[in-house]
């Protein structure tokens, strides 16, 4: 369930609240006359099944509330009411199978900006996993994997595409270019200084690293994988299985082969250079593609949810 606290102009209360009532899936509505202070205006509180989370939304943008009053949601952890479990049953589908198109926009902005956290990140993943590369420790690569950020950048352009949005699809493609060549460079001059303290060497390298040498030999099972990580990344961004996002990030080599392009460069390896540059594009193509795909199969199934909803509406 969800739980909605919106803000209303006292001369839209009625519309609201009928608009509520008429929703499949709400429950617990509370209306507080003049409670709201800045925007003034009603303070209408009420309960709604997350699948039907979204229809609610968008009739409530259509009042303009969000322009001249305020949405605010919330995911409730816990809800112990006989009325909220009938509002579950009567919303079609499944709440973990819901997508709340606003938001995963706001998440995927919020993940897209070029800040001096992501940036930072972005470098220490890459710096991590230039150690698990020249030590050959598939540990630290793990872990790297997990750390690195480029994930939320990836859904941002995702997204940006399936809602046709060219703002938040330049602001997520500029934040990922940055990031890599930011950590890419700074990686480098990091692995330099690394082997000035003895700790690299580019025999480490050259060595047979029968652990992390795929890395830089990209394959097809490199592309599979990508594929379907692209597909479980955004699923776990849409519902409310998010935990699943950590499997994700371990399981593409994206900030591993940057890494390994930056030890690359620093030592004039030009072969492993190249072939870590592939790997890196490779894996971001594949999932943007299956990213995107998923999201647009999602959007046709909201759609069908939606008439769904609606046809329930009319017979109501």
């Amino acid at each position: 369930m969800l739980h909605l606290r919106i803000l209303v102009p006292s001369d839209r209360t009625r519309a609201v609240t009928d608009l509520i009532g008429a929703t499949v899936g709400t429950a617990h509505l509370v209306v507080l006359p003049g409670a709201a202070r800045d925007p003034a205006g009603d303070v209408v509180l009420c309960d709604v099944a997350r699948e039907a989370g979204d229809e609610l939304l968008h009739g409530l943008r259509e009042l303009r509330i969000d322009h001249d009053g305020a949405i605010a949601v919330e995911n409730i952890d816990l809800s112990m009411s006989e009325r909220a479990d009938a509002a579950e049953e009567e919303a079609p589908g499944e709440g973990a199978d819901a997508v709340i198109w606003e938001q995963l926009a706001e998440a995927t902005h919020e993940e897209s900006t070029l800040s001096f956290t992501y940036l930072s990140f972005m470098v220490l993943a890459t710096m991590i996993a230039a150690c698990g590369v020249v030590l050959d420790n598939a540990i630290l690569i793990v872990g790297a994997m997990a750390v690195g950020p480029e994930f939320g950048p990836l859904a941002g352009v995702c997204t940006a595409i399936v809602q046709r949005a060219p703002r938040l699809a330049a602001r997520a493609l500029v934040a990922l270019l940055i990031g890599f060549v930011a950590a890419i460079v700074a990686t480098t001059l990091f692995s330099l200084l690394m082997d000035r303290l003895d700790l690299f060497s580019e025999s480490m390298l050259d060595g047979a690293r029968p652990q992390t040498s795929f890395i830089w030999q990209p394959d097809p099972f490199s592309l599979v994988v990508a594929l379907l990580a692209g597909a479980a990344g955004t699923l776990s961004l849409t519902s409310s299985k998010s935990g699943a996002l950590v499997g994700v990030a371990i399981s593409v080599t994206t900030v591993p082969a940057a890494a390994n392009a930056a030890v690359a460069l620093g030592y004039g390896e030009v072969g492993q250079m190249w072939g870590s540059i592939e790997q890196l594009l490779l894996n971001l193509a594949a999932i943007l593609v299956s990213g995107t795909a998923t999201l647009a199969l999602q959007k046709k199934l909201w759609h069908t949810q939606r008439g769904k909803l609606r046809r329930r509406l009319r017979r109501g």
